[in-house]
């Protein structure tokens, strides 16, 4: 079981990258949006999917990596993402400043995101990153609104 948690915690591995794993967790995280196309219900589904799968496989990594939200767990950068982007209809253009953004308030992590990181097991891996993007979100929908450029292209 603990390698299967480990196997979702680091995203299928992703986590393992020796050098940036949170800013590849990220990237995945623009594939996972991609691949579960922007609309609000399937967006809102795979973030609670992420968030319950996290705080399950992040608390049996934190004893397999003997420390709390190791580096290799990644999965809360995936879920970070989607919350960033959630309900914003973006283009690429859009989508690659909510990644510049989301990887700034997960590194900076503003109250009360420093708070919450020290929940216990996955819930804390997961929570921090989820209010971190949760600004993120916010800043992005000023960015969009700011810049038009940023929006998804109408048809």
């Amino acid at each position: 079981m603990t390698r299967l948690a480990v196997f979702i915690a680091t995203f299928f591995h992703v986590g393992d990258i020796p050098f940036a794993p949170g800013t590849f967790g990220s990237a995945a995280g623009l594939v996972v949006f991609y691949l579960v196309g922007q609309g609000r219900l399937p967006e809102a589904i795979a973030i609670g999917v992420l968030f319950a799968l996290g705080t399950w496989s992040g608390t049996l990594a934190e004893r397999h990596f003997g420390m709390e939200d190791p580096g290799p767990v990644v999965i809360d950068e995936v879920m970070g993402m989607l919350i960033t982007l959630w309900g914003i209809p973006v283009g690429w253009p859009g989508v690659l400043a909510g990644f510049v953004i989301f990887r700034a308030m997960d590194v900076v992590k503003p109250f009360p995101a420093n708070r919450l990181e020290h929940l216990h097991g996955g819930l804390g891996v997961m929570a921090d990153d989820a209010m971190a993007a949760v600004y993120g979100n916010l800043l992005l929908r000023l960015a969009v609104w700011a810049l038009p450029v940023l929006q998804a292209v109408r048809r």
